[in-house]
């Protein structure tokens, strides 16, 4: 859990397969629909131009793992919430291939 490596993902799943899971606020889930109700909050400069930095380093994260021989895996806050054996079972399904 929390390992040392590029990203800071939450998990080390195996030697190669690490799991981030993502808060919808802070990552920018439904970006578009998110940033439209930050335009009309009050420190909008700030919150449009941090998550989108996040965004943006989760994309750089993802691709620089993924070079190096990483399988990435992303869930969303709500979605383990939701349905954590989901999750587990996807997670299950990536180690086995």
């Amino acid at each position: 859990m929390y390992p040392k490596m590029l990203g800071n993902p939450d998990f080390l799943i195996s030697e190669k397969a690490v799991v981030f899971c993502d808060s919808g606020f802070w990552h920018g889930r439904n970006w578009t629909k998110l940033k439209a109700k930050l335009r009309r909050g009050s420190r909008s400069r700030y919150w449009i131009p941090h998550i989108l930095r996040n965004k943006r380093r989760d994309q750089a994260v993802t691709k620089e793992l993924r070079k190096t021989g990483y399988t990435v895996l992303r869930f969303w806050d709500t979605d383990i919430a939701k349905n954590p054996g989901k999750c587990l079972r996807q997670i299950k399904e990536t180690l086995e291939q």
